[in-house]
């Protein structure tokens, strides 16, 4: 067998092994994982939080410079 085909068939069978061996089982969609929501959403909540006191600190900013206050 040249070298060539045993590589390309080595690399194959390596990449069978290592998928089978990260993905054990499918997520079940009917139990979504509680705490993973949580994080998503509350990281979500804080960056809008961020954004809108940014921008009401640009906003009185912008007044101040501007001699609108």
């Amino acid at each position: 067998m040249p070298l060539g085909r045993l590589f390309l068939r080595t690399s194959a069978v390596n990449k069978m092994v290592s998928r089978n061996f990260i993905i054990a089982s499918k997520p079940d969609p009917s139990k979504p994982n509680m705490l993973r929501v949580g994080l998503a959403f509350g990281s979500t909540a804080v960056l809008w939080a961020l954004l809108f006191k940014q921008h009401s600190t640009d906003v009185h900013e912008y007044k101040t410079r501007n001699g609108l206050e």
